[in-house]
């Protein structure tokens, strides 16, 4: 009995660092700038993403960008000035959701952002290590109607950041296939 348990504690661990070697080597880059999608979502929480959502809608790239996650005390006014974006760019063009405390809060924010605004294709935007998992809430979401087009922002990388983004990506990826949203 002991030796099944050993054996399958190696196997568990051998797959488990197999998928993470997979996941560390399919890290995606950003999306061309030559696809345009009706709207970009992006998901506050890490260096560059903003600005990145910012720089693709400027560049005519999307009509609308919705920043999911804003801390509840932030006003469009301080962060139109930080991002240097006309405030009447702020109120035609883009939205500050203030709804989702985490990715699982981003990707149903994110739902009913593309439903209310009944959008066909959107760009996701979100750091490197996180895409996959954020990609994968949206995915569970907002349903097969949406073309989704993940964006990555390169992002400062290390082993304990990765392992950690790739176990609640897997945790994650098994509730969704057990149809827990």
């Amino acid at each position: 009995m002991t030796a099944v348990l050993v054996r399958s504690a190696m196997l568990l661990a051998l797959a488990w660092i197999a998928g993470f070697v997979w996941f560390v080597l399919s890290l995606p880059e950003p999306a061309p700038d030559s696809i345009r999608t009706e709207a970009i979502v992006v998901l506050t929480g890490g260096p560059g993403r903003i600005a990145r959502g910012v720089d693709l809608l400027r560049a005519g790239k999307a009509d609308r960008l919705l920043i999911s996650g804003v801390d509840a005390s932030v006003r469009p006014i301080e962060l139109a000035v930080e991002l240097n974006v006309p405030a009447d760019v702020f109120e035609c063009c883009i939205d500050l959701g203030k709804e989702a405390a985490d990715t699982r809060g981003n990707g149903a924010e994110m739902a009913a952002w593309v439903k209310q605004h009944k959008y066909t294709s959107v760009r996701l935007v979100t750091s490197q290590f996180h895409i996959k998992r954020a990609t994968a809430e949206a995915r569970a979401r907002i349903g097969t109607g949406v073309t989704l087009v993940p964006d990555a922002v390169p992002a400062r990388l290390s082993a304990r950041l990765l392992a950690l983004e790739y176990s609640k990506f897997l945790f994650r990826r098994l509730l969704l296939l057990m149809g827990e949203a």
